[in-house]
Order: structure tokens, then sequence, then C-alpha cells
């Protein structure tokens, strides 16, 4: 199951992934109960939790650098009882390095260091495994686009407006939440392959 409602996880002040960004990020990693994962940036921890509910046989790391982030992502770790998750604390892509080989990558927060994590998670990610990154600035959508076009790796891509009801008064209004875009793709090939522009 995924989708939980975002007012079920404990907040505090870092940013979340929102349930309906978070349902197609999840959808587009084609997870597995049997996957390996690392959610990258892993803020609150709410993809982390729920791919950990996905992937009950597999394992999720989540890495992220910020200690208020991982304090929110124990406890909602332990809120939703997942076991199958480990924290590490680093800057991506620092700590990349100790994972085992992973079955899907999920990136959020890069921290300025878009290249070198997606080189470091090329260098874990089984073949057909899939690496999907949120980006919602545009220098980061043509990166990324950029980095799998030149290593030949079957993208995906879409941006998502979501915009949600609210109340005022008796009346609905429209709330827009920022557009995020969801860039999924499938490395085919080896390291081999690559061809850097």
């Amino acid at each position: 199951m995924f989708g939980i409602d975002d007012t079920e996880f404990i907040r505090g002040d870092v940013p979340m992934t929102k349930q309906e960004i978070r349902v197609l990020t999840l959808a587009k990693s084609h997870l597995t109960a049997d996957a390996i994962v690392a959610d990258i940036g892993a803020g609150t921890g709410s993809i982390t939790v729920e791919a950990a509910l996905i992937a009950v046989r597999g394992k999720v790391f989540a890495v992220e650098r910020k200690l208020e982030a991982i304090e929110l992502i124990k406890r909602n770790v332990e809120k939703f009882s997942v076991a199958n998750v480990e924290i590490i604390r680093a800057i991506a892509p620092d700590g990349l390095n100790a994972l085992p080989e992973l079955d899907a990558a999920i990136v959020g927060g890069t921290g300025g260091q878009l290249d070198e994590i997606l080189s470091a998670l090329d260098t874990k990610l089984k073949i057909g495994g899939r690496i999907v990154v949120n980006a919602v600035t545009i220098q980061n959508v043509v990166k990324t686009l950029d980095w799998f076009h030149a290593r030949d790796w079957l993208v995906d891509a879409c941006q998502i407006q979501v915009t949600r009801l609210r109340q005022v008064g008796q009346l609905d209004i429209n709330q827009a939440l920022n557009p995020v875009w969801i860039i999924a793709a499938e490395k085919i090939r080896g390291d081999d392959s690559a061809t850097v522009v």
C-alpha cells in the first residue's frame, strides 16, 4: 500500500514530498517486495517509509545530511513500524559507496551534487534498475536528462502540477502546490557503454 495521507507523517520544518508526487514517484520506481532501495535526500522519510512498506522483504537506505531530518525519519520509521530501513547520515554522494547493489534509487535533495550522486548510484545500480529524480528547478531537469541521455538509459519524464481544494468559509478554492518533474530512467547496460558529453 502506498499513498499515505500527508497529515499522517511527523513533519517539523523539513520539506516533505507530497502524497500525489510520492505515489507517482513510487509507481515509476517499479519497486518489488524484495527490492533494495536508496532514498537520497530523504527529508522527513515519507518516501523511505512508503518504499519500505512496498519492499517488505527488501531494504531501504535513507541518506540524509540534516540532523533534524534524521530525527524525523527515525520517528516516522518507528510510527509506521517499518523495520527494513537503515538511515545513513551523509552528504551525498558521500555515504553511497557503502551501499549494496541496488534495484532502485529515488533522488530528492541533491545539495548541488546531482551529477556526482547519479554517477555514484550508477556504480551501485543493477542492470534493469531504476533511478527516479524529483526535480523542481529547470537546471536540475536539464542536468538529469543530459546525464541519462548521455548513457543511453531509457527515460520516462513528466511534470506534475497538483492543485488541492481548500475550504474558505462556505467556498472551496484552488490551492496549487509547486510543480515537480518526475524523471525515471532504467539502466539498460553496464558502465562500458557510457558516453559522456
